[in-house]
Parts: C-alpha cells; sequence; structure tokens
C-alpha cells in the first residue's frame, strides 16, 4: 500500500540572507491527519456549510472577510469555494479538487463534496480499514458508473434535441438549485426559456467543415424586471460618442479590429533601447504614423473602426470627421466574439500596412436601449453563433447570482452534444444508484470479497457505507424539517413535509423527486437511511405524456461521483501532513 504525504509550504523565505539571520525552525509532521480532532471538527464544518446550500431550498451564505471588503450572497458552490480559504491543507486538497471539477463542468459541485465528505465521515465512524474502503470504494464506482451507461439504466433519460421541453426542463433545474436568484415561478421559466435560445444560437446549423461553436456574452443591467431579460443574435458594445440614432450606413459595413493600443504613448511602442534625435518630436512623429492609419482606413472605405485599447483623440476626431464610427475600449472579454462575429482578423501593430485580408464586415448596426445603458447592436453578415443575453433584475446581489447561474446552464446545456442524455434529478438518481448497488453487490460476495482481498463482513460493511453516503446526499436536499422517503419499487426518493399526518402520507408525497413516478395506494415507501430489505429497482415505464420535472446533466454528475468518490478515497490514504513553518 503506497501512503500520500502532502507537503504544504507556509510563506518561505527565498533570500539566503534571511536563512543566515534566523534559525531555520523544524517543520511540523501530523500523523493520521483524520485522527486529529482540529480536522475533522473543521471538515464537519465544511459539510454542515455545503449541505445547508444544497438543493432549491438550500440557506443561503454570505462570504466577507475580517477587514470588510465585499460581501458576496450565494449558494453556487463554485462561488462558496473560491470564498472561503482554509489553514488546513487538509481541507484545501479537497475544496481544490471539488473546484477542478467544477471549472471543468460548471455543475454538481455541491453534489461532490457533500458525497465526498460523507463517505468520509462514514467510513470514520464504522469499524472498516480505510485500505479495504478504498478498493471497496473503486469496485463499487465502476459498478455505478456501468449502470449509468447502461441504455435499460433506470435513471438515465435520453434527450430529444427535436423538442426543447428536456432542454427547458435541465436549464430550469440548474436555474431553480441557486435560491440566491430570487425567481419567481413565470421568471424561473422565461430566464430557462432564454438559456435555451442562447445556447441554440451559439451551435452553428450550415458550417462547413470543422464546427466552431458560438459564444454567449452577458450584459447585466441592474433595477429591471427579470422578465425583461431578453436574447439578441449578434453582439452588442458600448455606445460609441458622436453616434445618433439618426444616423444612416450603407449595408454591410467594413470593420477593422485593432488589439494594440492606439494612445500614442512611446511605452506602447515595445520593449527594447529608443533611440530619438534630439530635434525630433516624437509625439508629433507618432501622431503622424497614427493619422497616416487613420487615412488608409478611410480610403480603404472602413466604416467601423474597433479598438481593444485606448485611442488618441486626435484620431477619433478625425475618423469621426469622415464618417468612420469609433468604438475604443473594447476589452479583451468581447475581442474573439467580436471576430467570429465580424471575420476581422485582430491588428497588433500600428507601424506597417493593414493588409485587406484582415478587415471584416457586419450586415448592419442599430443602437438598443436597456434601462439606463444604450448601446450599440452589431448585426452578422451571414450565419452567425455569437450572441447577447441581456440580464436584468432587481438588485445587484441577484444579479451576479443569475449571472453565475446562467453561464452554468450554458455549459451544462453545452455538454448535452457530448452525450446527449440527462439523469433525473431530486435526489431520486442517489437513491435509485443505492438501492441497485445494495441489490447488486449481494449477488456475488464470495468472489467479490475475495477479489477484493477482505473478509465478506468487510465487503458488506464497505458497500453499506458507501450507499449511506450516496442516500445522505439525497437527503441533504431537504431543509424544511421534513422526511425524505425511498419507495420500494422504483427507489426513487420523496419528501414527506413536517406537517404531514401519517393517515394521509399518500395525498402529501404526490410526485417523486424527480415528478416520474406518482404516488399510488399499492407502493410502499420506507424512511431514507433506515434498513430495508435489499431489491432491484424497477425501471420506470416512460408514458410520453409524463415527462421529468427535474433533471441533472449526466456529463457533470457522471463526473462529479467520481471525483467525490476519488478524492474520499485520497483522503484516506494521506497518511502524514509535512508542513513547512518557515
Amino acid at each position: 500500500m503506497s501512503y500520500v504525504g502532502i507537503v504544504y509550504l507556509n510563506n518561505v523565505k527565498s533570500a539566503s540572507v534571511m536563512s543566515r539571520l534566523s534559525k531555520k525552525s523544524p517543520s511540523v509532521c501530523t500523523d493520521m491527519p483524520l485522527d486529529n480532532t482540529d480536522i475533522c471538527s473543521k471538515l464537519q464544518l465544511l459539510k454542515q456549510i455545503l449541505t445547508s446550500c444544497f438543493g432549491p431550498t438550500g440557506r443561503l451564505k454570505q462570504v466577507h472577510n475580517n477587514i470588510g471588503g465585499h460581501v458576496v450572497t450565494t449558494s453556487a458552490s463554485s462561488v462558496l469555494l473560491s470564498s472561503v480559504s482554509s489553514s488546513q491543507s487538509f481541507i484545501n486538497l479537497i475544496k481544490t479538487s471539488i473546484l477542478n471539477h467544477v471549472s471543468r463542468f460548471s455543475d454538481c459541485g455541491l453534489f461532490a463534496a457533500i458525497l465526498c465528505l460523507s463517505l468520509i465521515e462514514q467510513i470514520k465512524k464504522s469499524a472498516l480499514r480505510e485500505s479495504v474502503a478504498i478498493r471497496v470504494n473503486n469496485y463499487l464506482l465502476a459498478l455505478c458508473t456501468s449502470y449509468l451507461q447502461r441504455e435499460d439504466s433506470g435513471c438515465r433519460v435520453k434527450l430529444d434535441f427535436c423538442s426543447t421541453q428536456n432542454l427547458i426542463t435541465l436549464a430550469r433545474s440548474v436555474i431553480c438549485s441557486k435560491p440566491a436568484c430570487v425567481l419567481t415561478e413565470p421568471e424561473t421559466l422565461h430566464i430557462s426559456k432564454l438559456a435555451v435560445q442562447a445556447f441554440l444560437l451559439t451551435v452553428p446549423c450550415s458550417s462547413p467543415g470543422i464546427v466552431s461553436f458560438g459564444r454567449i456574452v452577458t450584459v447585466p443591467v441592474e433595477g429591471h424586471s427579470v422578465l425583461s431579460s431578453e436574447v439578441l443574435p449578434g453582439l452588442l458594445v458600448e455606445m460609441p460618442d458622436g453616434l445618433s440614432e439618426e444616423d444612416n450606413f450603407l449595408n454591410p459595413l467594413s470593420v477593422v479590429l485593432f488589439s494594440a493600443s492606439l494612445a500614442g504613448d512611446i511605452s506602447e511602442l515595445g520593449d527594447g533601447v529608443i533611440e530619438a534625435h534630439p530635434d525630433v518630436d516624437t509625439d508629433s512623429q507618432i501622431l503622424g504614423q497614427l493619422l497616416e492609419l487613420g487615412r488608409q482606413v478611410i480610403n480603404d472605405e472602413v466604416k467601423l473602426f474597433v479598438c481593444q485599447k485606448v485611442i488618441h483623440p486626435v484620431l477619433q476626431q478625425y475618423l469621426r470627421s469622415h464618417g468612420v464610427i469609433v468604438v475604443e475600449r473594447l476589452g479583451i472579454a468581447l475581442m474573439e466574439p467580436l471576430t467570429q462575429l465580424t471575420g476581422a482578423q485582430p491588428v497588433a501593430t500600428l507601424h506597417t500596412t493593414i493588409p485587406p485580408k484582415t478587415y471584416g464586415k457586419v450586415r448592419d448596426l442599430c443602437i438598443k436601449h436597456f434601462g439606463s445603458k444604450t448601446m450599440l447592436h452589431l448585426l452578422p453578415l451571414g450565419e452567425s453563433a455569437i450572441c447577447t443575453m441581456i440580464l436584468c433584475h432587481r438588485n445587484q446581489t441577484m444579479l451576479n447570482e443569475l449571472k453565475v447561474v446562467c453561464q452554468t446552464a450554458e455549459h451544462v446545456l453545452r455538454l448535452t452534444l457530448r452525450e446527449p442524455f440527462a439523469l433525473v434529478g431530486g435526489g431520486c438518481t442517489e437513491t435509485h444508484l443505492a438501492a441497485y448497488v445494495r441489490h447488486k453487490s449481494k449477488s456475488e460476495v464470495p468472489e467479490t470479497a475475495s477479489v477484493l482481498m477482505c473478509s465478506q463482513t468487510e465487503y458488506l460493511l464497505g458497500v453499506e457505507l458507501f450507499c449511506c453516503a450516496l442516500e445522505s446526499a439525497a437527503g441533504a436536499l431537504e431543509h424544511d424539517g421534513g422526511s425524505s422517503l425511498i419507495d420500494l419499487t422504483h427507489a426513487h426518493r420523496w419528501m414527506l413535509p413536517a406537517d404531514a399526518i401519517k393517515e394521509t402520507m399518500e395525498d402529501s408525497l404526490g410526485f417523486c423527486g424527480c415528478g416520474l413516478v406518482q404516488s399510488s395506494p399499492s407502493k410502499k415507501w420506507t424512511y431514507l437511511n433506515t434498513k430495508y430489505s435489499d431489491f432491484c429497482p424497477s425501471p420506470v415505464f416512460r408514458d410520453t405524456r409524463v415527462q421529468p420535472h427535474v433533471l441533472d446533466s449526466f456529463t457533470a454528475k457522471l463526473s462529479a461521483l467520481q471525483v467525490a468518490i476519488e478524492t474520499a478515497n485520497l483522503a484516506l490514504d494521506v497518511k502524514y501532513i509535512i508542513q513547512d513553518m518557515n
């Protein structure tokens, strides 16, 4: 068995002088970190924080530092984990692993973290050896992955791109999971439809050869109703000076795009030594070069002059006097979308003649008003996969969270192009998987235990701990004092309100968490994380009229499951932490 050690460097002095002035402190070695009370209490606290944020009714968190500064209100794992810091390298190991998953897939970060921490907690409370637990976890992870990828999996839903219904449901599930957005039901549906519309606009329809996906550019507008949000094909940029709605231009318009600064500063000329004659006015020389550049673009009949950085005021005035629209300070974020939209190639220098092939075109432009913002709308000459989402909300905090959630929804929808599937949500995938693993694992106990080099008792205990961790992740969706149940037919998760009466339980349950299964007198339930006889969960026979109400990203959740188990195994395998105190 190979053990893992973490080397944590804290404020290492690189100067050799400092090492001679002060005596070097010995490193601190912590053995068996999961037996350390301080580390375990911090793991428990982290689990409580993340669990309380999970799902549509999750509680919000406000993050700020102890000396003031910006306050972040969120329940999103990407924002929360990035904002929380810890002096414990063991905690940071788990946090970094989850954040790496989120950076790649955007979704299911809280699920991965809760499952990982629940599994670690379950194993540490038991008498199961860590080495055995790791082998059992790896075996069961492979079992789950194989089952979820099967055609007859009871958790997987095929996405039909001929209809937007499931895509809207998938986007809505992502948006509903973040209560900090504070959306009403009509607002949620409106944003979900916009997310799907924007996603479809970024998928090229008839591009030959290599397909390049487009971009969604988000423009936030504070102080307006969410229902005022909309999606526009093309790109919106800041309104340039000297342009009015009465101005008319012949279409299409030729475009030139500069990535180099045109401010005329000597520092912008690049690195190296500049030698200048004492009688030469360098400012006049550079300005003359800029004006020569302006004369060329005017002769080439350019009508839209865009620069990523600053443009010299004299050059701006010269261009505008010849009917050229000037947009400066575009910013690096809009450079790639504008390049895709216009076909222009960014010019990186002002010292050469502009090649004709670098020019691009726009079909038309118009002025748009959104609240206090006035923007220039650029429309593509042909088919373009660039669009702009105008996101409106009542205040800045809600708007920031909505922007993060819409970006997540966009990424989740794009993942469906690679794997056109989704998993049933609302905790039903987790409970169904737990029931399947319990049933499947008990069919070949002696053979499996022999392969895993453990006793049958240890193997069955490892299976139970794994399933309990899955069920704990499903139960973490409840925050209002209710109870989570599992039906003994399909193994879906059900929510029983805190004020429900036992005699009318069937009426209180309604539908399962994902919305595919309805309660009936023939169904039997048991409380989650309680003992029940193992059974093979039956797949739901799909009625095309009944669609799931909650869906999870197949690709993101499968990755989150793998990251959670592998991170838990890594944490269980760490035996020493060596911390440099210098």
